[in-house]
């Protein structure tokens, strides 16, 4: 129903006239400056919330989708009508094919080989990252079960490990520089008791000593090379610290970045495999990462327990030089079966400055709990880490330990578990089925 207007208000006497003045309309009513000001508020959040014009999304690389349906045989028959068919695939048994393959064979891994030559450092780095990353990824887990969002669980593990490493230093350095100023300042002294010693005064007699040891240190000063051997050896010393502090930030900003793109790592792993194995793939390919995680987990409890214990053992005893030592038998312990024991030796020929009493009771102390440890805290720290036979484990340690040094020592007991994992649910299912 439409509505109905009066004709007279649109007659054209009610229209101004040409000459007058137009009917001034009311001013509009002022906003107060309390309401003006958010709204111009919102409106610049509005403008800053618009895309920048030119700007374009940054590009990422996303996974292609996965092909779960064949294509259609028809699907590419205007192709075939253009181009016509397809020839033959060439055999592998043809000659060129095979000798094309082959050098590009030998070629790729000549490659190979003079890539891992000249980068052998950043590859040491790569893996020192990602066994850190695997470690700290059942952390991030367990953080996200607790309804942690990921990123917040990344940088918590990290800061923690960061704020570690800091605190290690930060103690380790002015301890180094103290005892290490103890023991110059002592140094004299042992000379000069060991020199006025019976047992010098007797060998001096007998070989003449004193002269061949002042001889020789004439020639020592008054030769040029041993002056620059020793400003060289100052020099070389302060480039590896200072490799080893770039070294130690590589290392923690590779962590990260492993920690945080882990998921996506293994996603892109298992698009690897042929999808009708990728369910055990990825199966094999988590127990592999979570027993090495908890591994690098329960190894780190074990040092700091045996540091610890160390600790207390050498402070009731009166080891000299006991923090840094401490720090030394937290490294070393951290080497799976043969760093206990080479922390213990050393200690122990610390320990003999003091007397023979004392170290034996070091030693009967700390052997101890080397065996206390192995019986009953390490099985139930590594109870859901790795389970390795005790002869591949030590074969695996001094092989890791010749090949990549300290790194391929605490490697080497999750290598050989996974090794271990492969061959007995592939090689050995396989060899079962003939």
């Amino acid at each position: 129903m439409t509505e109905q207007t009066d004709p007279s208000t649109h007659g054209p006497e009610n229209l101004p006239d040409a000459g007058s003045p137009e009917t001034p309309s009311a001013p509009p009513a002022k906003v107060p400056a309390a309401r003006a000001r958010p709204a111009a508020l919102v409106a610049v959040l509005r403008r800053l919330r618009q895309p920048i014009p030119g700007a374009q999304p940054r590009l990422r690389f996303e996974m292609p989708p996965e092909q779960l349906d064949n294509l259609e045989p028809g699907a590419a028959a205007g192709d075939t009508t253009r181009f016509g068919a397809p020839g033959p695939r060439l055999s592998a048994q043809h000659p060129v094919y095979v000798g094309f393959m082959g050098t590009v064979g030998v070629g790729l891994a000549l490659l190979v080989y003079w890539i891992g030559s000249n980068t052998t450092q950043l590859l040491l780095w790569i893996v020192a990252a990602l066994f850190i990353a695997l470690g700290l990824d059942p952390v991030v887990g367990w953080l996200e079960t607790r309804k942690f969002p990921r990123p917040a669980g990344i940088l918590l593990s990290v800061s923690v490990l960061i704020i570690a490493v800091v605190g290690f230093f930060a103690t380790l350095i002015p301890t180094i520089v103290e005892q290490v100023t103890e023991l110059v300042q002592q140094a004299p002294i042992w000379v000069r008791d060991f020199i006025n010693s019976e047992f010098f005064r007797t060998l001096d007699s007998q070989f003449g000593v004193r002269d061949r040891i002042t001889e020789e240190l004439d020639k020592f000063v008054k030769n040029p090379e041993a002056m620059g051997g020793i400003f060289g050896g100052v020099v070389g010393f302060g480039s590896t610290v200072a490799n080893g502090l770039f070294g130690t930030l590589i290392v923690l900003v590779l962590s990260l970045y492993f920690l945080a793109a882990l998921p996506a790592m293994k996603k892109w792993g298992y698009r690897l495999a042929p999808r009708s194995r990728r369910p055990r793939v990825e199966a094999l390919s988590e127990a592999i990462t979570r027993s090495v995680g908890n591994y690098v987990i329960g190894q780190a409890v074990v040092a700091l327990l045996n540091a610890t214990f160390a600790f207390i053992v050498m402070s009731i005893i009166g080891v000299p030089f006991a923090v840094l030592l401490t720090f030394v038998v937290a490294l070393l312990a951290f080497i799976p079966l043969v760093g206990g024991l080479i922390a213990g030796v050393v200690v122990i020929l610390i320990t003999l400055t003091l007397g023979w009493q004392q170290a034996v009771a070091y030693a009967i102390c700390y052997f101890a709990y080397l065996q206390f440890e192995a019986y009953f805290i390490s099985p139930r720290i590594m109870q859901k880490a790795v389970a390795v036979p005790g002869a591949v484990a030590v074969i695996s340690v001094i092989a890791g330990g010749s090949l990549l040094g300290v790194l391929g020592a605490l490697i080497a007991i999750p290598t050989a578990a996974a090794i271990l994992l492969l061959v007995k649910e592939i090689y050995i299912v396989r060899q079962d089925k003939h």
